[in-house]
């Protein structure tokens, strides 16, 4: 794993509905860009020194920014058919 800071580390969720957890890298601590790794966490804007495990990946900001955009669209689209199927909804 080598990163660089601006890139983005992202931890999987130990189990399938756990939410995955998302950290930008403000530094990296050695010259390669292995870890260990400075990162701000999204969730709570907590900083911390991180040594990623297996279930870690590092994207850079152009992969994490297209990753953002295609779970907007697919949000976008489970609305939008939530919107349109509301007036075909029975009631029992």
């Amino acid at each position: 794993m080598h990163a660089q800071p601006g890139d983005w580390l992202v931890v999987k969720g130990p189990q399938v509905d756990a939410p995955e957890q998302r950290g930008r890298i403000l530094e990296v601590r050695s010259a390669d860009g292995t870890p260990p790794y400075v990162v701000r966490w999204t969730a709570d804007d907590h900083v911390s020194t991180v040594f990623p495990g297996p279930d870690a990946i590092v994207r850079t900001a152009e992969e994490e920014k297209a990753a953002e955009d295609r779970a907007r669209t697919r949000f976008d689209r489970v609305q939008r058919y939530i919107h349109e199927e509301a007036g075909h909804v029975g009631v029992r």
